[in-house]
């Protein structure tokens, strides 16, 4: 048992909540009601993307870690690298879903003092951040997420882009404090194949309460 836990372990450090078993997944409530940030994201779009793609994720890693936890269970090492693809995607969707929802409000709000001045500092400013995270989420190819990220090594901001579902701090090593989702179930049906537009509107309820609390914690 302990060989095929190592085994596990070292086969799997882009998957996320690897043997995280013992406690199943949920979906978490929005704090706040589908159409409350309308008219940037619809209500339609954020019902569907919450109760359909999110709790997709949801439903699909639990049933992977409940295989996951059987293949251990009979040391069958072929079974668990297969299911580290789909723990991979459906975990990434999961956590990165459950900062966004947090990263959004109707209520208006602004960076803190500390953000601020690290925004100056390593991105030359919050409108040049704002034109970073743009081009970064422009440029996915297909689907994927553009974020805000935290160096702990640096001790600095970075701009960064995964594709898919692929969680930035298990890909990266960066502390996720901001996201844009850019997959189409995100705004296409609004804005059609207008991302740009999109991303340009997402500014208006950006939760910047969040983001620095994220921050804070992140030092």
């Amino acid at each position: 048992m302990l060989a095929i836990r190592g085994a596990l372990l070292g086969t799997a450090r882009n998957v996320p909540a690897v043997l995280a078993w013992r406690n199943k997944h949920t979906l978490p409530d929005l704090p706040y009601d589908f159409g409350a940030l309308e008219p940037v994201i619809c209500r339609e779009i954020m019902e569907v993307h919450h109760q359909k793609h999110h709790n997709a994720y949801v439903t699909n890693l639990n049933a992977a870690e409940e295989q996951l936890k059987d293949a251990v269970a009979k040391n069958d090492v072929s079974k668990v690298i297969q299911l580290g693809g789909a723990i991979k995607f459906n975990g990434g969707g999961h956590i990165n879903h459950s900062i966004f929802w947090k990263n959004l409000s109707p209520d208006r709000s602004d960076p803190s003092a500390e953000l601020k001045k690290a925004l100056e500092r390593d991105l030359h400013g919050f409108e040049n951040f704002k034109k970073e995270m743009k081009a970064a989420a422009v440029a996915v190819q297909g689907s994927g997420w553009a974020w805000l990220g935290y160096n702990k090594k640096t001790k600095s901001l970075q701009v960064a882009a995964c594709p898919n579902q692929d969680p930035l701090e298990a890909t990266t090593g960066l502390v996720p404090l901001f996201g844009i989702d850019v997959w189409e179930h995100a705004y296409y049906l609004q804005y059609k194949n207008l991302r740009p537009n999109y991303v340009d509107a997402i500014w208006d309820v950006v939760n910047w309460k969040d983001v620095s609390e994220r921050f804070a914690k992140a030092q």
